[in-house]
């Protein structure tokens, strides 16, 4: 079975719905009375705009548990969002959230299904088996003393100019 294509639209369109999610929860903070105002949807708002830089940002088994807990959170404002519009009067508050919180719900789902094709940050630029940096040749110096090589010694059998190379100096 092959891999599927990761492709920057995917990433942009899941930044996109946790962008959108981000703003109808603002809208509906916002939006609430006093009295039923919910503060905690500015901070799931706000948690949905980080979400953003933490797609962008993470691979693998991480970035599909921060799918799941997005997902999760989204679908704990809906239901919350639901029960308001049953026991009170509708408002455009409660439909502004109950829009971000099922948008969040729908953007965190498809990053825990849909994590293989989302490309991470920086793929493009690393080659296939390579090593993530090159070694700093003050740490690979450090690296060979360790190991007991002599970074400063010749190449075998090229003594240089050491003083005491008796083939030079004619000493037998």
């Amino acid at each position: 079975m092959t891999r599927p294509a990761r492709g920057p639209r995917t990433l942009a369109a899941v930044c996109a719905g946790l962008g959108l999610s981000a703003l109808l929860l603002w809208g509906a903070a916002a939006a609430f009375d006093g009295a039923q105002g919910s503060p905690s949807l500015t901070g799931v708002a706000l948690l949905a705009l980080a979400g953003v830089a933490a797609v962008v940002a993470t691979g693998g088994l991480l970035r599909r548990v921060l799918g799941g807990l997005l997902g999760v959170t989204g679908a704990v404002v809906a239901v919350l969002a639901v029960r308001a519009l049953v026991a009170t009067e509708t408002t455009a508050a409660s439909w502004l959230a109950v829009a971000g919180g099922g948008t969040l719900l729908v953007v965190g789902l498809f990053v825990l299904v849909r994590e293989p094709r989302l490309p991470r940050l920086g793929a493009r630029y690393a080659g296939p088996g390579r090593p993530r940096a090159e070694l700093d040749p003050d740490r690979a110096t450090w690296q060979d003393l360790d190991a007991g090589h002599d970074p400063t010694a010749d190449a075998p059998g090229d003594h240089g100019n050491d003083p005491g190379d008796a083939s030079r100096t004619g000493a037998v």
